[in-house]
């Protein structure tokens, strides 16, 4: 019975599964669903499955209690509460599932055929190994090492004359125990940093806020499971770039100019500062609507991302949000040849699903 169920329960999830890949692209695309993520656990709404449930009989009507002989019809019961008419549709059944966060990127991984990444370091001490290789004289009897204590046993034995070569026998003393011994070593990881850079002139609307928003989730998720330690760097831009948190990043209201490279070289300044390229794997997406102002911007820019950026990233993302008709910033980077550099619009939501796809697809 027990293993019975438990094979039903396995269907089941197999089923859901496979209810969340089908509608993986709207779910990326939800900002609700950043809404409902728990501590571990992301709630997600799955329509079109049918919950399982006991039905008695063959759906006639019948008694349960009271009055009646068995098999008695049943009348029409009386009306509820409530304005309108009864409907005389079966309604739809939406079923709330809460899968791990783990589990929905590893899902998105193999929906968008995600390459696994491959760290370019691992100098970045983080965590501790214990080796047991050594011995001592006193410890926790779960950790004696029987084989040493029996030779120390047989060597005083011996030198005392009390061993008795016609009648062997090895008895230990407590000075004889010998334990294992450990040390403990700093253990090599994989650390990265995300650098989101965004642009908050007058045209950034909060609408495009929010796609960056959404973008920078599934990043971060991502990233998060292939790394065990995860930096992230909020820089924001106008005229003139800076620091924030993570809140006055996505919610931040300003005006003004654009002046992109003041991001790039805060950027390149931070990293020279806490995060040597040797050390450390870089991630860097800038989003803007594409209003650079200027020739004389784009090409700092460019000098900053060839001579600078690339060279210590192993990826850098530039994101265009629903930009105007004109002159545009994403045109400015197709100059530049480097396989680090990927260029995505997001215009609406659905573009989402494929943005993540250009920026994650080389598993950089």
């Amino acid at each position: 019975m027990i293993l019975s169920i438990e094979q039903d329960a396995s269907r089941f999830r197999k089923i859901v599964r496979g209810a969340v890949r089908r509608n993986l692209r709207k779910y990326i695309s939800n900002g609700e669903l950043i809404g409902r993520r728990g501590k571990d656990l992301v709630s997600i709404p799955v329509p079109q499955i049918e919950l399982p449930h006991f039905r008695f009989g063959n759906g006639q009507g019948g008694v349960g209690q009271g009055d009646g002989e068995v098999g008695t019809p049943l009348g029409p019961g009386e009306p509820a509460d409530g304005g309108g008419q009864a409907g005389n549709q079966p309604g739809s059944h939406i079923l709330e599932v809460e899968l791990t966060l783990q589990e929905l990127v590893e899902l998105l991984g193999e929906e968008l055929g995600l390459p696994r990444i491959q760290p370019k370091s691992k100098s970045q001490i983080e965590g501790q190994i214990t080796r047991y290789n050594g011995l001592r004289r006193a410890g926790p009897e779960g950790l004696r090492h029987f084989k040493r204590t029996y030779r120390e046993a047989l060597k005083r034995q011996v030198i005392s004359g009390a061993y008795d070569y016609q009648k062997p026998a090895i008895l230990p003393i407590h000075d004889d125990k010998r334990y294992r011994s450990w040390k403990t070593y700093p253990r090599p990881e994989n650390n990265a940093v995300i650098f989101y850079m965004m642009d908050v002139s007058g045209s950034m609307t909060q609408r495009k806020k929010e796609l960056v928003r959404l973008t920078a989730f599934w990043i971060d998720a991502w990233l998060t499971a292939h790394y065990p330690q995860l930096a992230t760097r909020y820089l924001v831009h106008d005229a003139a770039a800076h620091e924030v948190d993570a809140h006055t990043f996505y919610h931040v209201r300003e005006s003004g100019g654009t002046c992109i490279s003041s991001a790039y070289q805060l950027c390149r300044d931070i990293i020279r500062q806490d995060y040597p390229a040797q050390d450390w794997n870089i991630y860097a997406f800038h989003f803007s609507d594409g209003e650079n102002f200027g020739d004389d911007d784009d090409r700092r820019c460019m000098e900053l991302l060839s001579q600078e950026l690339l060279p210590q990233a192993n990826l850098f993302g530039y994101g265009q949000v629903q930009s105007a008709a004109g002159r545009q910033f994403f045109d400015t980077l197709s100059a530049i040849q480097d396989e680090k550099l990927v260029r995505a619009k997001i215009g609406e939501d659905e573009d989402i699903y494929s943005a993540i796809k250009t920026f994650l697809g080389r598993g950089a």
